[in-house]
């Protein structure tokens, strides 16, 4: 007697809802976060948090890591540290980025060692940046932020930017390629396009009603537009006889 058991699955739950649920910021909701940790407690420091976890993918533990010796304000140049053994690299540093460093350790009159710290002159914890992106977003009206959410951002704003799967790859420090690729498979940009005819594409056009390529006596790539199709339906809509 077969001891199989006979799994009876959910309809209603898709088999890969666990990898479809958008677990990432898009720019503008980033500049309300940005926004909501300036406007705290702890604005400077905050905000740089925010700011630095977004532009660099860091994870928790590597952001709470960081120290003063790691940004080279000279240079601009931090450098980022990376666990679960990946790739440890600098990084680059734009000039948004460079003033909230100096501002937020302008308002310091510690010589720790350690570039985000909390009221009692400790590094903060996990639990302190938990509390510190979540309530930003509650604040900002995104809902439960949790700190990987910006690391999944940066890689997927890079990915809508056009840069290839291993420059992603080494700047967010991953060995294997499989955990990037998740970035550039789902950008919208691979999708942008799709619905264009070959002279939408060849002039560029963007926001703009498509064209579509219908089959026709005359031409397989006849071109007819939003405006030709007020025109007498007749002339286009044909046969399958009429096509031959």
């Amino acid at each position: 007697m077969s001891t199989r058991r006979n799994v009876k699955s959910d309809a209603d739950v898709a088999a890969d809802a666990h990898e479809r649920g958008r677990d990432y910021l898009g720019l503008a909701q980033i500049d309300k976060h940005l926004a909501c940790a300036k406007a705290g407690r702890h604005g400077a420091r905050d905000h740089l948090l925010v700011l630095m976890m977004f532009r660099h993918g860091l994870r928790v533990s590597e952001a709470i890591a960081l120290r003063r010796d790691h940004v080279d304000l000279e240079q601009s140049r931090p450098w980022v540290p990376r666990l679960k053994r990946g790739l440890s690299v600098e990084h680059p540093v734009e000039g948004d980025e460079l003033r909230a460093i100096r501002r937020c350790l302008g308002q310091r009159d510690d010589f720790l060692p350690w570039l985000f710290v909390s009221e009692r002159q400790q590094p903060l914890t996990r639990q302190a940046v938990n509390y510190v992106l979540a309530a930003a977003g509650e604040r900002a009206g995104l809902g439960h932020i949790h700190p990987h959410m910006l690391r999944h951002s940066c890689g997927f704003a890079l990915a809508n930017r056009g840069y290839d799967l291993r420059l992603i790859q080494d700047y967010l420090g991953h060995r294997d390629p499989r955990h990037t690729a998740r970035y550039t498979r789902t950008a919208a940009s691979r999708f942008e396009g799709l619905w264009w005819g070959p002279s939408d594409r060849a002039k560029g056009r963007m926001g703009q009603e498509p064209t579509f390529a219908v089959p026709s006596r005359r031409s397989l790539s006849t071109v007819i537009t939003n405006e030709d199709c007020r025109m007498d339906p007749s002339q286009y809509l044909r046969t399958p006889r009429q096509l031959l």
